[in-house]
């Protein structure tokens, strides 16, 4: 009698990458790529625009970053574009990044669904911050 190992997963495609909601931005800017690694070792791969340059964005995780002249990053936020609307996503990650003094977005776009999506915020907030808060805590002064 002969044994067979099956899968009972999905077999799973690798998704396309959607591409912001904005056509002709992309031709403009250059986009750069980086790898962030959450606590579980898993990479995520990252587009990454400027804060002023970012285009509108489709529901997808995103860091807000700070990189200095040295070309050294220090995430800020990991969040999540929850919206239908792109531009209100674009509008909010703008916002929050301009209070918290980002001038970098990193947007995961391989994530397909909301669960996918939580699950890479919450892989990377536990490896850069320690913690599953959506951003790091500031000691109060």
């Amino acid at each position: 009698m002969a044994a067979a190992v099956v899968s009972l997963a999905p077999a799973r495609a690798e998704p396309a990458v959607p591409r912001p909601a904005s056509p002709g931005l992309l031709e403009q800017a250059p986009v750069r790529e980086h790898v962030w690694h959450g606590a579980s070792g898993r990479s995520y791969p990252h587009s990454v625009y400027s804060l002023v340059g970012c285009p509108p964005l489709p529901q997808a995780c995103y860091m807000l970053v700070r990189r200095d002249p040295k070309g050294a990053r220090t995430v800020l936020r990991i969040a999540l574009g929850r919206d239908d609307a792109p531009t209100l996503n674009l509008a909010r990650v703008r916002q929050r990044g301009a209070e918290l003094g980002a001038n970098e977005v990193h947007v995961h776009f391989l994530a397909a669904s909301d669960a996918e999506r939580s699950l890479a915020a919450c892989d990377l907030r536990a490896g850069l911050f320690g913690a599953l808060e959506s951003e790091p805590m500031h000691a109060a002064a």
